[in-house]
């Protein structure tokens, strides 16, 4: 488990700080229990493999004296993965999107600018962008009470 915690700056360092961040990654894999397939998740594994799902979990704690609003939490989606999903049942947060690297984020669905050639000539269209082009995420955590944590997720798929 990889325990950072998030200064005010924005930046990651470990110590005794308002916000802490844990981050968690499980490698799922799909077995047959019983002729159901279900899932088994596997806590920090030693190697994955193209082909992979690995969900990305961090929670969030609070460790001051009052409820801190509007906090943002920024997670880059990890190099030679895909993004997927949000991981399903955790906690709800405004959740934006980056496809330039996190310099800027917005809501889903996400547009993009491309230019085509149509009849000899470049013609500009907006396009949605789909979502295995995000490379980062944000969430926008309304309020964390004293003391309280939650835990925000998504799933990549190892390329």
């Amino acid at each position: 488990m990889l325990a950072l915690t998030l200064l005010s700056s924005g930046a990651f360092a470990q110590g005794a700080e308002p916000l802490s961040l844990n981050l968690m990654m499980s490698l799922i894999k799909s077995v047959t229990l019983d002729g159901k397939v279900t899932e088994q998740t596997v806590a920090n594994p030693r190697s994955v493999f193209p082909g992979d799902v690995i969900s990305q979990v961090i929670t969030v704690k609070n460790n001051t004296g009052r409820a801190i609003q509007n906090v943002p939490v920024k997670l880059p989606v990890p190099r030679s993965t895909v993004y997927l999903a949000a991981e399903q049942g955790l906690n709800a947060a405004r959740v934006e999107y980056s496809i330039d690297g996190g310099k800027t984020f917005a809501t889903a669905p996400l547009m993009k600018s491309v230019t085509v050639t149509e009849n000899g000539k470049a013609v500009t269209r907006m396009v949605e962008v789909k979502p295995s082009e995000y490379n980062a995420v944000r969430w926008i955590v309304n309020e964390l009470p004293a003391g309280q944590s939650l835990k925000l997720g998504y799933r990549v798929q190892v390329k």
